[in-house]
């Protein structure tokens, strides 16, 4: 029991983000390798989300005095949110695998990482939580 969460926990062996970004196919065994892989797409594509968003913002607004900055505060919460929620998910998806023995391929952490930002964005903009 003692190796095997020793092992589950050890960071020396955590890639690159560029490694993460081009989908080796060796799969995936460890929880940490698991969440850091399914948190680093997620907190990719809703960085790529919000620059978009802020990219818009500012472009609609740059004639307004003060709202023009307003784009910032949509890209601070770009990076923010996967910050505190996203982490935590990853790691409810990846304590999941792990509890199952699952293997984790690269493909499949960039589902759930992607796939969160993607509930996300469907959330906020049909407003469900709000009639809640």
């Amino acid at each position: 029991m003692g190796s095997s969460q020793s092992r589950d926990f050890d960071t020396s062996k955590l890639n690159s983000f560029w490694t993460v970004i081009g989908l080796s196919h060796d799969p995936i065994d460890t929880f940490v390798e698991m969440w850091y892989h399914v948190f680093l797409w997620s907190l990719f594509s809703s960085i790529i989300i919000h620059m978009l968003a802020s990219g818009i913002a500012f472009g609609s607004l740059r004639k307004h005095k003060t709202l023009r900055f307003g784009s910032i505060l949509v890209l601070i919460s770009g990076v923010v949110t996967p910050l505190t929620a996203y982490s935590i998910t990853s790691a409810a998806v990846a304590g999941a695998h792990r509890a199952a023995s699952f293997q984790m391929y690269p493909l499949y952490a960039m589902f759930w990482g992607c796939g969160q930002t993607l509930v996300t964005l469907i959330l906020s903009f049909t407003r469900v939580l709000a009639t809640l």
